[in-house]
């Protein structure tokens, strides 16, 4: 099993590569293997609303696409970001929304484990925590929670150390997820599945 990881700080060893290598040390205890993707230091394009994304995006053949297919071949997603002005990494943000849109109802996201993490120096964090879980919540993504909300506090990764309840708690997250992956694939063993959504999806406006 397999936990897909992109990292939304463009520092490719700060304070959110500590937290997620943090997390990284307990799944590989778990039995877990974890994948990297830095991100926040591409220069990542926003979405365009082309209309022309089939399971990958049409408009832009970056690390989107890669981020896509290598989803297709894990078992979970972990998105991590720094805090910037009460919100995720802006390039981060562009990034998300291409590849849940794009990756929405295929293979690559449907029915995995989700779950999402911050990293500030102060405040910041719930607000941030609030934008990314939007992405799985909408995807068919079991939502793995833990002890508290994951957040780790730092200016950087030797302060992020010192936060003994964020690591633990970014901690007890990464053993819910490898509990719940095991779970997931118990179950498929057994002949359940993940449920796919009702077709053709109903799409309702405001305005008539």
């Amino acid at each position: 099993m397999k936990v897909f990881m992109l990292n939304g700080s463009p520092h490719e060893h700060g304070t959110t590569r500590r937290v997620l290598d943090e997390m990284a040390a307990t799944f590989a205890a778990c039995g877990v293997e974890t994948e990297v993707m830095t991100v926040g230091n591409k220069a990542i394009r926003g979405c365009i609303a082309c209309w022309k994304c089939d399971g990958r995006c049409r408009a832009f053949d970056d690390e989107v696409n890669v981020a896509l297919a290598k989803m297709e071949q894990s078992d979970a997603l972990i998105i991590a970001s720094p805090v910037y002005y009460a919100s995720p990494n802006g390039t981060l943000i562009a990034f998300l929304d291409r590849m849940f849109f794009a990756g929405n109802g295929d293979t690559a996201l449907a029915g995995k484990p989700a779950a999402c993490v911050v990293a500030a120096r102060r405040a910041g964090t719930t607000a941030s925590l609030d934008v990314l879980n939007k992405y799985p919540m909408i995807s068919g993504m079991p939502i793995v929670t833990s002890s508290y909300w994951p957040m780790v506090h730092g200016s950087d990764a030797a302060q992020a150390e010192k936060d003994e309840e964020g690591m633990q708690v970014v901690r007890n997250l990464a053993r819910n997820m490898a509990w719940l992956m095991h779970c997931i694939a118990l179950g498929k063993s057994g002949g359940v599945l993940f449920p796919p959504g009702e077709e053709p999806r109903c799409r309702t406006n405001f305005i008539r």
